[in-house]
């Protein structure tokens, strides 16, 4: 492909942060095209380590980064923190809906 084909963004860690932070939401079943039906199932493994990826990447870079790139950094990694909970409890709670046996009402039940 030419040089002119596809335009890229520049090589900047905001542009890291956003790549991974996109990645992670997309494991997590938040960014996804179509029906509410069609969600996928959350990638929990997948999605731990882009999270740690990026908090190994806020450890590395303290310091040595601008204001503005390290609360970008820093928001990141705390709000997909909190989001893999929020998933990780949703599908403990699938999970458990769809090995419960339905409840029925005995005989005896019935009546009252």
């Amino acid at each position: 492909m030419s040089e002119q084909g596809f335009p890229f963004f520049p090589a900047t860690l905001e542009f890291l942060i956003l790549s991974l932070k996109t990645q992670t939401e997309m494991q997590l079943g938040l960014l996804y095209t179509g029906e509410e039906k069609d969600r996928p199932e959350p990638e929990l493994r997948i999605a731990r380590h882009s999270i740690d990826l990026l908090a190994m990447l806020q450890e590395k870079t303290r310091g040595n980064c601008t204001l503005e790139e390290q609360r970008l950094l820093d928001n990141a990694v705390t709000e997909l923190r909190f989001r893999f909970v929020q998933a990780s409890e949703q599908q403990e709670k699938n999970a458990a809906a769809k090995t419960e046996p339905p409840e029925e009402k005995s005989e005896g039940q019935a009546g009252s």
